[in-house]
């Protein structure tokens, strides 16, 4: 699984530093961070909205297309801070031992 998110990462470090006219991704990170957190907050909104309307229909086709849109913009966020998946994904490992409540009682003990 994780296969598609080490593929998708060098494709987003690799099309940072593209033409801007010619790339989405270079054109985000061309526009700077505030514009990157616009489109994951705009994802995000819209990802909570496809949620509520798939818990009222039961279909998930546009939840799930949105979700991945989310996930991609996280990922544009998080590269253009020098972090990547595999940062993400290994604080899911650190934490899959742990339970909810523990993991969020260390996080306010911090």
């Amino acid at each position: 699984m994780s296969d598609v998110l080490v593929k998708l990462a060098e494709v987003l470090e690799a099309r940072k530093s593209a033409d801007p006219s010619s790339s989405y991704v270079a054109s985000l990170h061309d526009r700077g961070l505030n514009k990157i957190l616009e489109k994951v907050g705009e994802e995000c909104t819209e990802t909570l909205i496809a949620a509520k309307d798939a818990e009222r229909s039961g279909e998930t086709r546009e939840l799930v297309s949105e979700t991945a849109d989310l996930w991609f913009h996280c990922m544009v966020m998080l590269s253009s801070l020098g972090a990547g998946p595999q940062d993400v994904l290994d604080e899911l490992a650190r934490r899959f031992d742990l339970s909810g409540l523990e993991e969020k009682a260390s996080r306010e003990q911090k």
